[in-house]
């Protein structure tokens, strides 16, 4: 078998819900996606998330006429034509979209679900939920969250960091809405690198006087090993965090330095390979994985296989329109479908209605640093500066 090419088409959607955090409290009701096709020549095709001009020139360049089924090294060979400018920004994130629909192929031709080619020994994998909702109201947050425990789920994630009053109530709300699950709620909060080290502390140790929190989320800047280590020194919860970086040598100094408690990682670590390289590197230093969010919870696969994953995150917004699949949330867990490779395909004719060349004004994703971060509090109530 031989890769033959690549096919992608962009479409955007809207969500079920606004999203917003620290940095974006204004909320995004719109997502531009694309979809990927890896096509070979024995009629089987390879499906994933993202498309460009990169993954097209990737894939023509190195690996047209390649066996598709030897992904890890397929994997090294674009890191390796990434070497000179590094395996950042739009190259790693072209890299991770093709190496899952690697790894899609290589389920897929061997006739198995994805979870099974990558060694896993159950289908299940622990969720919590998690709102992106610093600009919901106490009632949709509320739903949320009662949604989610009808699922099972227990444990939530809360976006906070503009206003510690406000960031209290919520926390109260999330516990009330996961207790209906008839479990200890297990409770979480993410800042989004919005505070400063030492704002980080003041604010954890304030929620910490009235909540148990399991861990808090980026509460300092990724890269800032100094400022992670002093806040997991000084709080009882733990430092989550990861989740913006791409390569496994940027976690170095973190794990190095004892400046995360709970390593986070997703398709956006260099796809699946690299996100499974990243977790080997955790296990190695007695560190628990948890893996990001995605349409249709496709990461899961990786999950259920890595002996150290804690749980992972489940947004629930309405991401995976578009994309059919046999996916479930049970008891807690989301449950993966024995459909062969991903388990998951893309509704042509919704994308095809849905089809644009450039995201409209609706789509406000990704959301930049908002206006104060690190250095003084902006509260939400204060209008954003918007450019002329």
């Amino acid at each position: 078998m031989k890769i033959t090419g690549v096919r992608s088409q962009t479409y955007e959607i809207e969500l079920d819900r606004p999203l917003g955090d620290a940095n974006g409290p204004y909320g995004n009701t719109h997502l531009l996606m694309s979809a990927l096709f890896l096509d070979t020549d024995e009629g089987l095709t390879g499906v994933s998330f993202g498309g460009g001009r990169l993954v097209h020139d990737l894939v023509d360049q190195l690996l047209v006429g390649r066996d598709p089924r030897g992904v890890r090294g397929l994997w090294k060979r674009m890191m390796d034509h990434a070497f000179k400018g590094g395996n950042a920004g739009a190259i790693s994130g072209a890299i991770a979209a093709i190496d899952v629909a690697l790894w899609d192929l290589k389920a897929k031709i061997n006739g198995e679900p994805l979870w099974k080619t990558l060694g896993a020994s159950s289908r299940r994998v622990k969720a919590y939920a998690s709102d992106i909702g610093l600009n919901l109201s106490d009632d949709d947050l509320r739903r949320f969250y009662e949604r989610m425990a009808a699922l099972g789920v227990h444990a939530g994630k809360l976006k906070v960091g503009l206003d510690r009053d406000d960031d209290l109530r919520r926390l109260g709300l999330m516990h009330a809405a996961l207790a209906t699950s008839g479990k200890r709620p297990v409770l979480m909060v993410d800042a989004n690198e919005y505070w400063s080290p030492k704002q980080a502390i003041r604010h954890i140790r304030a929620f910490e006087e009235h909540f148990d929190l399991m861990w808090v989320e980026e509460p300092a800047r990724r890269w800032d090993y100094r400022g992670l280590r002093k806040v997991s020194q000084s709080v009882r919860a733990a430092v989550a965090t990861g989740e913006n970086l791409q390569d496994i040598g940027q976690f170095m100094a973190l794990i190095a330095n004892e400046a995360v408690d709970v390593v986070q990682v997703g398709v956006g670590t260099s796809g699946i390979t690299g996100a499974m390289m990243v977790a080997d590197l955790a296990y190695g230093f007695e560190l628990p994985v948890s893996m990001m969010n995605c349409p249709a919870n496709f990461m899961a696969h990786l999950a259920a296989a890595l002996p150290n994953h804690l749980m992972m995150e489940v947004v629930d917004a309405g991401a995976d329109r578009g994309v059919i699949h046999r996916h479930t949330i049970a008891d807690g867990y989301i449950v993966l479908s024995d459909d062969p490779g991903l388990g998951i395909a893309f509704d042509q004719a919704r994308l095809d209605a849905w089809a644009v060349e450039r995201p409209s004004a609706r789509v406000r994703m990704p959301f930049p640093r908002r206006r104060g971060a690190g250095l003084y509090e902006v509260p939400l109530s204060e209008p954003e500066e918007l450019d002329d």
